[in-house]
């Protein structure tokens, strides 16, 4: 077997070179969803923990650091207590009797007021 004598580097996804980046995205094109089996998560010595993904170029090796939001005793808490969807709505900057910009009442998610009450077939 080959020895391997590429330089090992350790990169957060923000910070990547445009080198490394390139590589990202040839890798992984379609994002998050292509790159979600290889993550792999790294202890590190102070007892936590990162999620990464390698890349490899010509002469070197990256282990690139991606932010993954684990489930968190607090913010489950704040779900059970409904906090976190008062926070949602304040962020989204209503609630959902929301209208637009023109003052009108924005649609109701009950499509069955758009049928006519045909079947679609118009034979």
């Amino acid at each position: 077997m080959a020895e391997d004598h590429k330089k090992r580097h350790v990169v957060s996804y923000e910070k990547m070179s445009e080198e490394v980046k390139a590589a990202f995205l040839e890798k992984y094109p379609k994002g998050f969803s292509d790159y979600l089996p290889d993550l792999v998560k790294y202890p590190k010595p102070d007892g936590t923990q990162f999620y990464a993904v390698t890349i490899e170029i010509a002469d070197d090796i990256y282990l690139v650091k991606i932010n993954v939001k684990t489930d968190d005793i607090d913010d489950i808490e704040r779900w059970l207590d409904g906090e976190e969807d008062a926070e949602n709505e304040a962020v989204a900057g209503g609630s959902a009797d929301a209208s637009d910009s023109s003052g009108e009442a924005l649609p109701d998610d009950n499509i069955s007021q758009y049928s006519d009450g045909g079947d679609g077939n118009d034979e």
